[in-house]
Protein backbone atom coordinates (compact mmCIF):
# COMPACT_ATOMS: atom_id res chain seq x y z
CA UNK A 1 0.00 0.00 0.00
CA UNK A 2 1.34 3.46 -1.09
CA UNK A 3 2.48 5.57 1.63
CA UNK A 4 0.30 8.32 0.44
CA UNK A 5 -2.78 6.37 0.68
CA UNK A 6 -5.66 7.30 3.24
CA UNK A 7 -6.43 5.13 6.25
CA UNK A 8 -8.89 4.84 8.12
CA UNK A 9 -8.35 5.09 12.04
CA UNK A 10 -11.17 3.94 14.65
CA UNK A 11 -10.92 4.18 18.44
CA UNK A 12 -8.46 6.99 17.98
CA UNK A 13 -9.93 8.29 21.32
CA UNK A 14 -8.67 5.30 23.29
CA UNK A 15 -5.39 4.10 24.28
CA UNK A 16 -4.00 2.15 21.26
CA UNK A 17 -5.37 4.26 19.08
CA UNK A 18 -4.15 7.60 20.36
CA UNK A 19 -0.95 6.40 19.59
CA UNK A 20 -1.47 4.42 16.39
CA UNK A 21 -2.56 7.90 14.85
CA UNK A 22 0.87 10.00 15.19
CA UNK A 23 2.69 6.46 14.23
CA UNK A 24 0.99 6.45 10.85
CA UNK A 25 1.71 9.89 10.16
CA UNK A 26 5.38 9.74 11.13
CA UNK A 27 5.57 6.52 8.38
CA UNK A 28 4.13 8.77 5.82
CA UNK A 29 0.39 7.43 5.60
CA UNK A 30 -2.32 10.18 5.01
CA UNK A 31 -5.02 9.64 8.22
CA UNK A 32 -8.55 10.25 8.81
CA UNK A 33 -10.00 9.65 12.44
CA UNK A 34 -13.67 8.56 12.92
CA UNK A 35 -15.23 8.83 15.88
CA UNK A 36 -18.34 9.47 17.82
CA UNK A 37 -16.68 12.87 19.54
CA UNK A 38 -14.44 14.72 17.21
CA UNK A 39 -14.34 17.61 20.05
CA UNK A 40 -12.66 15.08 22.44
CA UNK A 41 -9.36 15.22 20.13
CA UNK A 42 -9.06 18.55 19.45
CA UNK A 43 -6.18 19.17 22.20
CA UNK A 44 -4.35 15.58 20.63
CA UNK A 45 -1.29 17.27 19.24
CA UNK A 46 -1.79 15.51 16.14
CA UNK A 47 -5.29 17.07 14.83
CA UNK A 48 -4.20 19.05 12.99
CA UNK A 49 -2.57 16.97 10.69
CA UNK A 50 -5.70 14.33 10.06
CA UNK A 51 -9.25 14.43 9.26
CA UNK A 52 -11.71 14.02 11.10
CA UNK A 53 -14.96 12.59 10.95
CA UNK A 54 -18.12 12.02 13.06
CA UNK A 55 -19.49 8.09 12.98
CA UNK A 56 -20.46 5.65 15.07
CA UNK A 57 -20.01 2.00 14.40
CA UNK A 58 -23.37 1.25 16.11
CA UNK A 59 -25.00 3.60 13.34
CA UNK A 60 -24.30 1.87 9.97
CA UNK A 61 -25.65 4.59 7.72
CA UNK A 62 -22.52 6.97 9.06
CA UNK A 63 -20.06 4.56 8.01
CA UNK A 64 -19.91 5.39 4.68
CA UNK A 65 -18.30 8.60 4.72
CA UNK A 66 -15.81 7.48 7.07
CA UNK A 67 -14.57 4.88 4.44
CA UNK A 68 -15.00 6.74 1.27
CA UNK A 69 -11.60 6.69 -0.11
CA UNK A 70 -9.71 4.80 2.75
CA UNK A 71 -7.38 1.80 1.90
CA UNK A 72 -6.44 0.14 5.02
CA UNK A 73 -8.83 0.79 8.37
CA UNK A 74 -7.96 0.35 11.52
CA UNK A 75 -10.52 -1.55 13.59
CA UNK A 76 -9.78 -0.64 17.35
CA UNK A 77 -13.63 -0.52 18.72
CA UNK A 78 -14.24 -2.90 21.49
CA UNK A 79 -16.74 -2.62 25.10
CA UNK A 80 -14.45 -3.45 27.73
CA UNK A 81 -15.96 -2.94 30.71
CA UNK A 82 -19.18 -1.46 29.20
CA UNK A 83 -21.48 -3.87 30.91
CA UNK A 84 -23.34 -7.05 30.74
CA UNK A 85 -24.42 -6.78 27.40
CA UNK A 86 -20.79 -5.68 25.74
CA UNK A 87 -20.87 -9.30 23.54
CA UNK A 88 -23.95 -8.18 21.62
CA UNK A 89 -22.71 -4.75 21.39
CA UNK A 90 -19.17 -5.98 20.36
CA UNK A 91 -20.95 -8.34 17.41
CA UNK A 92 -23.26 -5.80 16.32
CA UNK A 93 -20.74 -3.18 15.87
CA UNK A 94 -18.27 -5.71 14.19
CA UNK A 95 -20.77 -6.74 11.98
CA UNK A 96 -21.50 -3.19 10.61
CA UNK A 97 -17.67 -2.83 10.33
CA UNK A 98 -17.49 -5.61 8.11
CA UNK A 99 -20.43 -4.82 5.86
CA UNK A 100 -19.67 -1.28 5.36
CA UNK A 101 -15.92 -2.08 4.56
CA UNK A 102 -17.12 -4.61 2.20
CA UNK A 103 -19.08 -2.32 0.28
CA UNK A 104 -16.78 0.67 0.49
CA UNK A 105 -13.97 -0.98 -1.44
CA UNK A 106 -11.82 -1.56 1.57
CA UNK A 107 -8.56 -3.15 0.98
CA UNK A 108 -7.64 -4.47 4.02
CA UNK A 109 -9.25 -4.45 7.91
CA UNK A 110 -6.53 -4.19 10.65
CA UNK A 111 -7.55 -5.23 14.30
CA UNK A 112 -6.09 -6.15 17.21
CA UNK A 113 -7.22 -8.72 19.10
CA UNK A 114 -6.63 -11.01 22.51
CA UNK A 115 -4.26 -13.78 22.15
CA UNK A 116 -6.29 -16.54 23.53
CA UNK A 117 -5.42 -20.80 23.85
CA UNK A 118 -7.02 -23.30 21.40
CA UNK A 119 -8.46 -25.45 24.00
CA UNK A 120 -10.45 -24.74 26.76
CA UNK A 121 -13.22 -22.47 27.84
CA UNK A 122 -12.18 -19.04 27.35
CA UNK A 123 -13.50 -16.08 29.54
CA UNK A 124 -16.47 -13.87 28.56
CA UNK A 125 -14.06 -11.20 26.54
CA UNK A 126 -11.71 -13.31 25.00
CA UNK A 127 -14.17 -15.43 23.60
CA UNK A 128 -16.18 -12.20 22.69
CA UNK A 129 -12.39 -11.09 21.34
CA UNK A 130 -12.30 -14.18 19.11
CA UNK A 131 -16.01 -13.72 17.84
CA UNK A 132 -14.89 -10.38 16.07
CA UNK A 133 -11.79 -11.43 14.46
CA UNK A 134 -13.61 -13.83 12.70
CA UNK A 135 -16.66 -11.65 11.73
CA UNK A 136 -14.02 -9.47 10.28
CA UNK A 137 -11.76 -12.38 8.76
CA UNK A 138 -15.13 -13.67 6.65
CA UNK A 139 -16.18 -9.84 5.73
CA UNK A 140 -15.08 -10.82 1.95
CA UNK A 141 -11.94 -8.14 3.11
CA UNK A 142 -8.65 -9.01 3.26
CA UNK A 143 -7.83 -8.44 7.16
CA UNK A 144 -5.29 -9.08 9.40
CA UNK A 145 -5.47 -9.59 13.18
CA UNK A 146 -3.12 -9.42 15.49
CA UNK A 147 -3.74 -11.08 18.69
CA UNK A 148 -1.95 -9.58 21.61
CA UNK A 149 -1.94 -10.66 25.83
CA UNK A 150 -0.90 -8.36 27.98
CA UNK A 151 0.61 -5.00 26.55
CA UNK A 152 3.18 -2.81 28.43
CA UNK A 153 3.16 0.50 28.18
CA UNK A 154 2.82 4.10 30.23
CA UNK A 155 -1.09 4.54 30.69
CA UNK A 156 -2.84 1.09 29.34
CA UNK A 157 -5.29 -0.71 32.17
CA UNK A 158 -3.31 -3.93 32.43
CA UNK A 159 0.00 -2.21 33.25
CA UNK A 160 -1.70 0.25 35.77
CA UNK A 161 -3.29 -2.89 37.14
CA UNK A 162 -0.07 -4.57 37.45
CA UNK A 163 1.90 -1.23 38.81
CA UNK A 164 -0.35 -0.50 41.41
CA UNK A 165 -0.73 -4.25 42.81
CA UNK A 166 3.05 -4.15 43.23
CA UNK A 167 3.50 -0.69 44.68
CA UNK A 168 0.82 -0.86 47.38
CA UNK A 169 0.78 -4.19 48.35
CA UNK A 170 4.39 -5.62 49.43
CA UNK A 171 2.72 -8.44 51.21
CA UNK A 172 -0.11 -9.39 49.49
CA UNK A 173 -2.60 -12.83 49.00
CA UNK A 174 -4.10 -13.46 45.41
CA UNK A 175 -6.10 -15.68 43.17
CA UNK A 176 -4.95 -18.57 41.43
CA UNK A 177 -4.55 -17.00 37.95
CA UNK A 178 -0.74 -15.09 39.86
CA UNK A 179 0.90 -18.53 38.40
CA UNK A 180 -0.73 -18.31 34.57
CA UNK A 181 1.68 -17.97 32.03
CA UNK A 182 1.37 -15.12 29.93
CA UNK A 183 3.52 -13.51 27.23
CA UNK A 184 3.66 -9.98 27.78
CA UNK A 185 4.54 -7.16 24.58
CA UNK A 186 5.49 -3.84 24.91
CA UNK A 187 3.41 -1.23 23.49
CA UNK A 188 6.24 0.24 20.87
CA UNK A 189 5.87 -3.09 18.79
CA UNK A 190 2.58 -3.46 18.86
CA UNK A 191 2.40 -0.23 17.11
CA UNK A 192 5.04 -1.40 15.13
CA UNK A 193 3.39 -4.35 13.56
CA UNK A 194 0.14 -1.96 13.55
CA UNK A 195 1.82 0.01 11.15
CA UNK A 196 3.51 -2.58 9.31
CA UNK A 197 0.43 -4.92 8.22
CA UNK A 198 -0.76 -1.81 6.80
CA UNK A 199 0.89 -3.35 3.42
CA UNK A 200 1.07 -6.77 3.76
CA UNK A 201 0.28 -8.41 0.57
CA UNK A 202 -4.00 -8.57 -0.45
CA UNK A 203 -3.52 -12.52 -0.34
CA UNK A 204 -3.70 -12.48 3.51
CA UNK A 205 -6.28 -13.21 5.38
CA UNK A 206 -5.62 -14.47 8.40
CA UNK A 207 -4.41 -13.59 12.23
CA UNK A 208 -0.87 -13.69 14.12
CA UNK A 209 -0.29 -14.33 17.85
CA UNK A 210 2.30 -11.34 18.43
CA UNK A 211 4.27 -11.29 22.04
CA UNK A 212 7.66 -10.20 23.19
CA UNK A 213 10.40 -12.41 24.01
CA UNK A 214 9.36 -13.54 27.55
CA UNK A 215 6.77 -15.63 29.13
CA UNK A 216 6.26 -15.24 32.43
CA UNK A 217 3.59 -15.85 35.29
CA UNK A 218 1.74 -12.85 36.71
CA UNK A 219 4.07 -13.79 39.71
CA UNK A 220 6.97 -13.10 37.90
CA UNK A 221 5.58 -10.33 36.22
CA UNK A 222 5.27 -8.65 39.68
CA UNK A 223 8.49 -9.62 40.47
CA UNK A 224 10.46 -8.09 37.84
CA UNK A 225 8.47 -5.02 38.41
CA UNK A 226 9.24 -5.10 41.62
CA UNK A 227 12.74 -4.94 40.04
CA UNK A 228 12.93 -2.53 37.81
CA UNK A 229 10.68 0.26 39.88
CA UNK A 230 13.43 -0.55 43.16
CA UNK A 231 11.08 -1.96 45.17
CA UNK A 232 11.93 -4.30 47.95
CA UNK A 233 10.93 -8.13 46.82
CA UNK A 234 7.24 -8.66 47.35
CA UNK A 235 5.33 -11.80 48.95
CA UNK A 236 2.43 -13.45 47.25
CA UNK A 237 1.03 -16.00 48.42
CA UNK A 238 -1.91 -17.95 45.99
CA UNK A 239 -5.34 -18.47 47.61
CA UNK A 240 -7.77 -20.56 45.07
CA UNK A 241 -10.93 -19.75 46.76
CA UNK A 242 -10.66 -16.02 45.24
CA UNK A 243 -13.05 -15.92 42.39
CA UNK A 244 -12.87 -13.29 39.18
CA UNK A 245 -15.78 -11.47 40.87
CA UNK A 246 -13.77 -10.92 43.97
CA UNK A 247 -10.66 -10.76 42.41
CA UNK A 248 -11.96 -7.72 40.50
CA UNK A 249 -13.16 -5.96 43.33
CA UNK A 250 -10.24 -6.32 45.50
CA UNK A 251 -7.93 -4.34 42.39
CA UNK A 252 -10.43 -2.23 42.44
CA UNK A 253 -10.00 -1.32 45.48
CA UNK A 254 -5.94 -1.21 45.32
CA UNK A 255 -5.55 -0.08 42.27
CA UNK A 256 -6.97 3.03 40.35
CA UNK A 257 -8.60 0.35 37.78
CA UNK A 258 -12.03 0.24 38.45
CA UNK A 259 -13.85 -3.12 39.18
CA UNK A 260 -16.13 -3.04 35.88
CA UNK A 261 -12.88 -3.02 33.80
CA UNK A 262 -10.95 -4.99 36.28
CA UNK A 263 -13.21 -7.62 35.57
CA UNK A 264 -12.96 -8.13 32.14
CA UNK A 265 -8.64 -8.14 32.65
CA UNK A 266 -8.95 -10.71 35.72
CA UNK A 267 -11.22 -13.17 33.51
CA UNK A 268 -8.61 -12.63 30.96
CA UNK A 269 -5.95 -13.78 32.85
CA UNK A 270 -7.25 -16.77 33.46
CA UNK A 271 -6.72 -18.40 30.48
CA UNK A 272 -2.95 -19.16 29.54
CA UNK A 273 -2.14 -16.65 27.11
CA UNK A 274 1.29 -17.59 25.36
CA UNK A 275 2.00 -17.37 21.46
CA UNK A 276 1.50 -20.75 19.46
CA UNK A 277 3.27 -19.15 16.07
CA UNK A 278 5.36 -16.10 15.17
CA UNK A 279 4.45 -16.10 11.34
CA UNK A 280 4.60 -12.11 11.50
CA UNK A 281 7.89 -12.03 10.93
CA UNK A 282 7.46 -13.58 7.86
CA UNK A 283 6.09 -10.23 6.68
CA UNK A 284 7.54 -7.92 9.07
CA UNK A 285 11.02 -8.06 10.32
CA UNK A 286 11.93 -7.96 14.14
CA UNK A 287 13.75 -5.21 14.83
CA UNK A 288 16.77 -4.40 15.13
CA UNK A 289 18.26 -5.60 18.79
CA UNK A 290 14.73 -8.11 18.92
CA UNK A 291 11.73 -7.30 20.61
CA UNK A 292 11.31 -5.40 24.24
CA UNK A 293 11.69 -7.76 26.36
CA UNK A 294 9.54 -7.71 29.43
CA UNK A 295 12.07 -5.70 31.76
CA UNK A 296 12.54 -3.56 29.30
CA UNK A 297 9.28 -2.72 28.45
CA UNK A 298 8.70 -2.09 32.40
CA UNK A 299 11.58 0.53 32.05
CA UNK A 300 10.10 2.52 29.09
CA UNK A 301 6.85 2.57 30.87
CA UNK A 302 7.93 4.17 34.02
CA UNK A 303 10.74 6.39 31.91
CA UNK A 304 7.58 7.85 30.54
CA UNK A 305 5.72 8.06 33.33
CA UNK A 306 8.11 10.11 35.05
CA UNK A 307 8.80 12.16 32.67
CA UNK A 308 4.91 12.64 32.23
CA UNK A 309 4.90 11.94 28.83
CA UNK A 310 2.06 9.68 28.91
CA UNK A 311 0.57 10.42 25.37
CA UNK A 312 -2.87 7.98 26.30
CA UNK A 313 -4.73 6.43 28.69
CA UNK A 314 -6.59 3.64 29.41
CA UNK A 315 -9.50 6.41 30.88
CA UNK A 316 -9.21 7.73 27.39
CA UNK A 317 -11.73 5.20 26.72
CA UNK A 318 -14.07 5.51 29.51
CA UNK A 319 -15.85 8.60 28.34
CA UNK A 320 -19.06 9.51 29.15
CA UNK A 321 -18.69 8.35 32.93
CA UNK A 322 -15.09 9.00 34.00
CA UNK A 323 -14.31 10.56 36.77
CA UNK A 324 -12.25 13.99 35.26
CA UNK A 325 -15.22 13.96 32.28
CA UNK A 326 -15.52 15.90 30.38
CA UNK A 327 -11.76 16.65 30.73
CA UNK A 328 -10.08 16.46 27.18
CA UNK A 329 -6.87 16.29 28.90
CA UNK A 330 -7.25 13.71 31.12
CA UNK A 331 -6.15 13.97 34.81
CA UNK A 332 -6.25 10.41 35.33
CA UNK A 333 -3.68 9.99 32.24
CA UNK A 334 -1.86 7.20 33.87
CA UNK A 335 -4.68 5.29 35.54
CA UNK A 336 -3.79 6.28 38.99
CA UNK A 337 -6.36 8.15 41.61
CA UNK A 338 -8.24 11.40 40.83
CA UNK A 339 -9.40 13.60 43.66
CA UNK A 340 -12.17 15.82 43.37
CA UNK A 341 -13.35 19.14 45.32
CA UNK A 342 -16.61 20.00 43.39
CA UNK A 343 -18.73 23.20 44.06
CA UNK A 344 -21.59 24.78 42.67
CA UNK A 345 -23.95 27.84 43.02
CA UNK A 346 -26.14 29.74 40.93
CA UNK A 347 -24.95 33.54 40.43
CA UNK A 348 -27.05 36.25 39.84
CA UNK A 349 -25.30 37.98 37.20
CA UNK A 350 -25.09 37.38 33.37
CA UNK A 351 -22.92 34.60 31.63
CA UNK A 352 -20.64 37.86 30.53
CA UNK A 353 -20.30 39.44 33.45
CA UNK A 354 -19.28 36.19 35.51
CA UNK A 355 -16.84 34.88 32.83
CA UNK A 356 -14.98 38.64 32.66
CA UNK A 357 -14.11 38.10 36.64
CA UNK A 358 -13.15 34.65 35.95
CA UNK A 359 -10.66 35.55 32.65
CA UNK A 360 -8.91 38.12 34.75
CA UNK A 361 -8.40 35.87 37.93
CA UNK A 362 -4.79 35.62 39.47
CA UNK A 363 -2.10 37.95 38.79
CA UNK A 364 -2.50 41.90 40.03
CA UNK A 365 -6.16 40.77 40.03
CA UNK A 366 -5.54 37.69 43.04
CA UNK A 367 -7.38 35.06 43.37
CA UNK A 368 -10.58 35.81 45.02
CA UNK A 369 -9.53 33.50 48.20
CA UNK A 370 -7.10 33.82 51.40
CA UNK A 371 -4.69 35.89 50.41
CA UNK A 372 -2.67 35.10 52.96
CA UNK A 373 -2.96 31.43 52.28
CA UNK A 374 -1.77 31.66 49.03
CA UNK A 375 1.22 34.17 49.61
CA UNK A 376 2.18 31.49 51.70
CA UNK A 377 1.79 28.70 49.56
CA UNK A 378 3.72 30.70 46.83
CA UNK A 379 6.58 31.21 49.40
CA UNK A 380 6.65 27.68 49.93
CA UNK A 381 6.58 26.64 46.13
CA UNK A 382 9.40 29.11 45.68
CA UNK A 383 11.95 27.89 47.85
CA UNK A 384 11.37 24.44 46.55
CA UNK A 385 12.32 25.77 43.25
CA UNK A 386 8.78 26.24 41.61
CA UNK A 387 7.89 29.38 40.23
CA UNK A 388 5.43 30.64 43.26
CA UNK A 389 3.24 33.67 42.68
CA UNK A 390 5.82 35.67 40.59
CA UNK A 391 5.10 35.12 36.98
CA UNK A 392 1.88 37.11 36.90
CA UNK A 393 -0.54 37.31 33.99
CA UNK A 394 1.25 38.49 30.82
CA UNK A 395 -2.34 40.29 29.95
CA UNK A 396 -4.82 41.20 32.97
CA UNK A 397 -7.86 40.52 31.04
CA UNK A 398 -7.82 37.87 28.76
CA UNK A 399 -6.29 35.01 28.69
CA UNK A 400 -5.20 32.26 25.87
CA UNK A 401 -4.18 28.65 26.00
CA UNK A 402 -0.46 28.13 27.18
CA UNK A 403 -0.89 31.16 29.01
CA UNK A 404 1.26 31.63 32.34
CA UNK A 405 -0.78 33.20 35.72
CA UNK A 406 1.17 32.61 38.55
CA UNK A 407 1.88 28.87 39.61
CA UNK A 408 -0.39 27.58 36.45
CA UNK A 409 -0.87 27.31 33.07
CA UNK A 410 -4.21 27.65 31.18
CA UNK A 411 -4.65 24.40 29.80
CA UNK A 412 -7.83 24.95 28.03
CA UNK A 413 -10.25 28.40 27.56
CA UNK A 414 -13.56 28.54 25.84
CA UNK A 415 -14.67 31.55 26.00
CA UNK A 416 -17.95 32.35 28.39
CA UNK A 417 -17.85 28.67 29.45
CA UNK A 418 -15.02 27.22 30.40
CA UNK A 419 -11.17 28.03 31.82
CA UNK A 420 -9.13 25.12 33.08
CA UNK A 421 -6.02 25.75 34.89
CA UNK A 422 -2.85 23.48 35.57
CA UNK A 423 -0.90 23.62 38.22
CA UNK A 424 2.69 24.05 37.88
CA UNK A 425 4.04 24.48 41.46
CA UNK A 426 5.76 21.39 42.89
CA UNK A 427 2.88 18.60 44.56
CA UNK A 428 3.52 15.01 44.96
CA UNK A 429 1.07 15.08 41.77
CA UNK A 430 -0.84 16.90 39.47
CA UNK A 431 -3.48 19.73 39.75
CA UNK A 432 -5.80 21.09 37.81
CA UNK A 433 -8.31 24.13 38.64
CA UNK A 434 -11.58 24.52 36.55
CA UNK A 435 -14.23 26.85 36.20
CA UNK A 436 -17.34 25.90 33.94
CA UNK A 437 -20.13 28.55 33.30
CA UNK A 438 -23.51 27.20 32.40
CA UNK A 439 -27.34 27.78 32.30
CA UNK A 440 -29.78 25.71 34.72
CA UNK A 441 -33.26 24.69 33.84
CA UNK A 442 -34.31 28.07 34.47
CA UNK A 443 -32.04 30.12 32.41
CA UNK A 444 -30.15 31.11 36.06
CA UNK A 445 -26.19 31.77 35.09
CA UNK A 446 -24.94 28.45 36.93
CA UNK A 447 -21.22 28.06 38.37
CA UNK A 448 -19.07 24.92 38.32
CA UNK A 449 -15.96 25.33 40.38
CA UNK A 450 -13.63 22.28 40.63
CA UNK A 451 -10.16 21.12 42.31
CA UNK A 452 -8.83 18.19 40.83
CA UNK A 453 -5.85 16.32 42.63
CA UNK A 454 -3.97 13.42 40.43
CA UNK A 455 -1.54 12.56 43.63
CA UNK A 456 1.74 10.41 43.39
CA UNK A 457 2.73 8.03 45.76
CA UNK A 458 1.81 8.12 49.43
CA UNK A 459 3.31 11.43 49.54
CA UNK A 460 0.61 12.81 47.39
CA UNK A 461 -2.15 10.98 49.19
CA UNK A 462 -1.10 12.37 52.06
CA UNK A 463 -0.80 15.79 51.00
CA UNK A 464 -4.44 15.50 49.82
CA UNK A 465 -5.33 14.09 53.40
CA UNK A 466 -3.64 17.37 54.57
CA UNK A 467 -5.08 20.31 52.10
CA UNK A 468 -8.44 18.80 52.45
CA UNK A 469 -9.59 20.31 55.55
CA UNK A 470 -8.67 24.07 54.53
CA UNK A 471 -11.12 23.48 51.00
CA UNK A 472 -14.06 25.47 52.59
CA UNK A 473 -11.59 28.49 53.33
CA UNK A 474 -9.62 28.40 49.70
CA UNK A 475 -12.28 26.91 47.31
CA UNK A 476 -15.14 28.00 49.29
CA UNK A 477 -13.91 31.34 49.30
CA UNK A 478 -12.93 31.90 46.00
CA UNK A 479 -16.71 30.69 44.66
CA UNK A 480 -18.10 32.84 46.84
CA UNK A 481 -16.45 35.93 46.34
CA UNK A 482 -15.82 35.26 42.52
CA UNK A 483 -20.02 34.81 42.17
CA UNK A 484 -19.69 38.61 44.51
CA UNK A 485 -17.75 39.86 42.20
CA UNK A 486 -19.28 39.38 38.88
CA UNK A 487 -23.05 40.29 40.61
CA UNK A 488 -21.19 43.78 41.21
CA UNK A 489 -19.25 43.73 37.98
CA UNK A 490 -19.93 46.50 35.34
CA UNK A 491 -19.12 44.60 32.02
CA UNK A 492 -15.94 46.74 30.54
CA UNK A 493 -15.83 47.68 27.32
CA UNK A 494 -14.13 44.26 25.58
CA UNK A 495 -13.46 46.15 22.46
CA UNK A 496 -11.33 48.00 23.95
Amino acid sequence: MPKSSLVLVTGATGYIGGRLVPALLADGFRVRVMTRRPRHLIDRPWFDEVEVVSADAAKPGSLADAMRDAGVAYYLIHSLGSGAKFEAFDRANAQNFATAGRESGLTRIVYLGGLYPDAGDLSPHLASRKEVEELLLSSGVPTAVLRAAVIIGSGSASFEMLRYLTERLPVMVTPRWVDTRIQPIAVRDVLRYLVAVAALPSDVNRGFDIGGPDILTYRQMMAQYASVAGLKPRRIQALPLLTPSLSSHWVGLVTPVPSGLARPLVESLINEVVCKEHDIAGYVSDPDGGLADFRRAVTLALERIQDQKVTTSWTSATRPGAPSDPLPSDPDWAGGSLYVDERECVVDATPEQLWSVIESIGGENGWYSWPLGWWARGLLDRLFGGPGLRRGRRDQMNLSAGDAIDWWRVEDVEDLHLLRLRAEMRLPGLAWLEFIIEADDEGRTRLRQRALFHPRGLAGHAYWATIRPFHAIVFGGMQRNIARAAQQQQLPDRAS
